[in-house]
């Protein structure tokens, strides 16, 4: 997806989308960097926007695992719907349905969720729906990622996991937090 392209996709759907500029690969390497795929399985993205992650997630995942990528802006699920990788599944719907379409492809848990969701734009009750929904459906280790431009909604992470790690990525603009909580 062009630069432009981008631009004005996120400009009509700020509420949703919640960035301006594609992320840098200084955040997608401290986005994937906690993840062991020797041993992931299971992965789920949320808000793939037009792939930024994804791409890196299936260059180095295991040849069995299997990415289930949620995603619901129609422009970015154009996008998506190129990767030709059988591991790959778009989801084309809320990630408040994660659960479900769990249970739709016989996957039990997900060893890792990764996200881009602006949750500081989304009411309350959907982002606490979204994440927790999420904790039910990783394995206990499992970890749930997630960035975002302010710290202050970590204690969201907190009420949920009890427990949020943080680092700081300043090559990316703006400059990001990378939150990783684990299932205890």
């Amino acid at each position: 997806m062009k630069k432009m392209t981008f631009f004005k996709e996120t400009l009509k759907n700020w509420r949703t989308t919640g960035a301006i500029v594609r992320s840098s690969q200084y955040l997608c390497q401290e986005m994937l960097r906690p993840i062991d795929f020797q041993q992931a399985a299971v992965i789920i993205e949320l808000g793939a926007g037009d792939g930024v992650f994804t791409h890196e997630l299936l260059k180095k995942m295991r040849p069995d695992a299997r990415l289930l990528c949620f995603e619901i802006q129609p422009v970015f699920c154009e996008v998506l719907r190129e990767v030709k990788d059988p591991r790959f599944i778009l989801i084309e719907d809320s990630a408040e349905l994660v659960e479900m379409y769990m249970a739709r492809y016989e996957l039990t848990q997900a060893d890792y969720v990764l996200s881009g969701i602006p949750f500081v734009s989304l009411p309350d009750e959907l982002s606490y729906s979204i994440v927790g929904n999420c904790y039910k459906v990783l394995k206990k280790g499992g970890l749930y990622i997630q960035f975002h431009y302010a710290t202050f909604i970590k204690k969201m992470y907190y009420k949920i996991f009890g427990n949020v790690d943080i680092s700081f990525v300043p090559l990316n603009f703006p400059p990001a937090f990378v939150m990783i909580c684990e299932k205890k």
